[in-house]
């Protein structure tokens, strides 16, 4: 009988399926670290181009931000424009009110009444004086109350005093005025 040794045959089999194996570890290896490299580098790719996005877009809105803030400010200085145009308005309608105020006060006080002041607050005027009786206080409220330009006439006091001498009723009084100029001049223009 022949005797044959395969046992280095067999250890060569062994040493090549060893090598193969080994040689698909390193491509399997290999080929993993391709796939981890390429998987990183795109997300790396994404991530970038996001940041890039969420760079431009806070530039924008950093933008429309300070627009904003302009558009705002400018509407105060419009809100502030409008109420000083408004005052001077108003001042331009009211500035021949005093004088009305006057002549028609002039024009009202009977003879023997005295004022000693006058206070405008508004449209309410108060009135103290000196009046030589109640029966011309009384004259004085009813002319008050007959006047287009003044109503309202309400004694607030009346009380006897002695002035240089004389004996004279001394009277508060308030009353308010109305803006019939102020109608007639809307209508004309």
């Amino acid at each position: 009988m022949i005797r044959i040794n395969l046992l280095p045959h067999r250890e060569m089999a062994k040493k090549a399926r060893r090598q193969q194996f080994f040689v698909l570890i390193g491509l399997v290896a290999v080929l993993a670290a391709l796939v981890v490299f390429a998987v990183y580098t795109v997300i790396d790719r994404a991530i970038e181009n996001q940041t890039e996005r969420n760079s431009f877009l806070k530039a924008k809105i950093d933008a429309l931000d300070k627009e904003l803030a302009e558009i705002k400010g400018l509407k105060e200085q419009t809100q502030a424009l409008l109420e000083r145009k408004q005052v001077i308005e108003d001042l331009q309608r009211d500035r021949g009110e005093t004088v009305y105020l006057l002549s028609e006060l002039v024009k009202q006080v009977p003879e023997g009444i005295y004022l000693k002041s006058l206070k405008q607050t508004g449209f309410n005027i108060s009135v103290t004086g000196y009046a030589q009786s109640n029966a011309r206080i009384s004259a004085f409220m009813r002319n008050i109350d007959a006047s287009p330009w003044l109503e309202q006439p309400r004694l607030i006091e009346s009380k006897a005093v002695v002035l240089n001498g004389r004996r004279v009723n001394e009277f508060g009084m308030n009353f308010t005025q109305t803006r019939i100029q102020a109608d007639d001049g809307k209508g004309k223009k």
